[in-house]
């Protein structure tokens, strides 16, 4: 990453945009036209001078070489990281040639190296205090378990009161559900919040929404209920279930756990970045896949409101750094540890399935953790055809197919899914789940091809 020649492609760049605001306003910015004294250097520094509406051009930097991440700099008042103008930036430094163009090497200016120098001055220092901080001890563990016991104890208290409001559904009828709207579920997950079960309440609330889903709605109501009458079981009666069970069980309830599996260090190729908003929380989900240990695994990020994740990777790049797995049977969640290279540039793929072999791997996910929405998976051959109204993804080799998820019909990643193919077989990592198959990255098929190849499509 630190060398000249070693460009990322522009979905790399736009992967790090925080929404599609940005994108679309780096893009513009994307050209020569409004930048000066632009360069970079072979420490992994870009920077630049972007015209604004002002008198003063606005000073952006961008840190590409740090293991721990992309890092950006502009004076500018937005509040968004990357803002439009490290995006731009960025995007004229990957289309560059890297000689006589419009960001050539050289050395970075003083205000560019003095924030460079700074920064890593402070990440220094930040990871000597976390090393302090661990080596100090946490605080006392017997008030750390009475206050695990008390939220317990609420959690069950909330769960059986749920129980009950469950069988009062089921007694009067499904047909009360659509009458009551969603004030009955708003306040029963109001309920559930008080319980300190947050994990409960977030699926309550999406029963809410299933009477006025159209038609069969009765059934799915009824399918959720039944998901949720075995969260509750298995909260009260988690002291009979294995301990991995038990764990997936607490963090579908919601209680926080902390990422104490051993650190797995590995190449770790990203796969795929999407972000999920509501009202109060912006997610972020990063899938890695590791070339050594042939392992999945799933980074959540998480910003207020209005706010971007701070975690963002380019998508099709490699990194060197260590993974720690969340407890639990089966979950793929885990927290990125310690980086050691920066991301660059790899050949490294998951191996593929076949359409059959996704949809028992989805299957055999269930029986340890049956409120699974989708796993993760990488089709082989696969090709993109019609289907009525709708697109299922089939096998290349056989008659087995994959239908695509109502939610990726209507992306612009299924078209640039169709046009990366053409009517031959691509590779596609994505999820596989009861809705159908969403897909989130592509290679096309000719192993042969050079690297940063991989087409993101979500």
């Amino acid at each position: 990453m630190t060398q000249q020649g070693v460009r990322w492609t522009a979905d790399q760049v736009l992967a790090l945009a925080p929404d599609d605001t940005s994108r679309k306003a780096g893009s513009k910015l994307a050209a020569a036209g409004p930048w000066s004294e632009a360069g970079s250097s072979d420490e992994g520094t870009v920077w630049g001078l972007c015209k604004g509406s002002g008198s003063r051009p606005y000073r952006t930097v961008v840190d590409i070489a740090d293991a721990a991440g992309p890092a950006y700099k502009c004076s500018c008042p937005s509040r968004k990281f990357p803002c439009k103008h490290a995006l731009g930036l960025l995007l004229l430094w990957a289309s560059d040639d890297g000689a006589a163009g419009a960001v050539p090497p050289g050395r970075a200016p003083d205000w560019a190296e003095q924030w460079a120098a700074g920064r890593k001055k402070r990440t220094a220092e930040k990871r000597a205090a976390g090393t302090a901080g661990s080596a100090s001890g946490s605080a006392d563990p017997r008030a750390a378990r009475r206050r695990a016991e008390r939220r317990a104890e609420r959690i069950t208290t909330g769960a059986t009161e749920l129980e009950q409001r469950l069988a009062d559904l089921l007694r009067g009828g499904l047909a009360t559900a659509e009458q009551a709207g969603y004030g009955l579920w708003e306040e029963t997950a109001a309920r559930m919040v008080d319980a300190q079960a947050p994990g409960l309440a977030a699926r309550v609330r999406e029963l809410a929404a299933i009477p006025s889903s159209g038609p069969g709605w009765p059934v799915r109501l009824l399918e959720e209920c039944a998901l949720l009458h075995l969260l509750d079981q298995g909260w009260l009666g988690r002291e009979r279930l294995p301990e991995g069970l038990a764990a997936t069980v607490r963090s579908r309830v919601g209680l926080p756990a902390s990422a104490d599996g051993p650190a797995v260090r590995d190449h770790w190729l990203v796969l795929a970045q999407y972000d999920t908003a509501d009202a109060k929380l912006t997610t972020r989900r990063i899938w890695l896949y590791g070339a050594g240990s042939g392992r999945t695994a799933l980074l959540l990020s998480y910003g207020a409101a209005g706010r971007a994740p701070e975690l963002a990777l380019p998508v099709g790049l490699a990194l060197d750094a260590e993974v720690s797995a969340y407890p639990g049977v089966g979950q793929l969640r885990a927290a990125l540890g310690e980086r050691f290279t920066p991301p660059a540039p790899t050949r490294i793929r998951p191996p593929g399935v076949t359409t059959a072999q996704a949809a028992a791997c989805y299957g055999e996910a269930l029986r340890d953790d049956p409120w699974l929405e989708s796993v993760p998976v990488t089709l082989g051959e696969v090709v993109p055809v019609p289907d009525g109204e709708s697109w299922q993804l089939a096998d290349a080799g056989c008659d087995s197919a994959l239908p695509l998820a109502p939610a990726a019909r209507t992306r612009p990643g299924l078209w640039r899914l169709v046009a990366l193919s053409g009517g031959a077989p691509v590779t596609v990592f994505g999820e596989c789940g009861h809705r159908g198959f969403t897909p989130l990255a592509a290679w096309p098929r000719d192993e042969g091809k050079t690297e940063g190849e991989i087409v993101t499509l979500c």
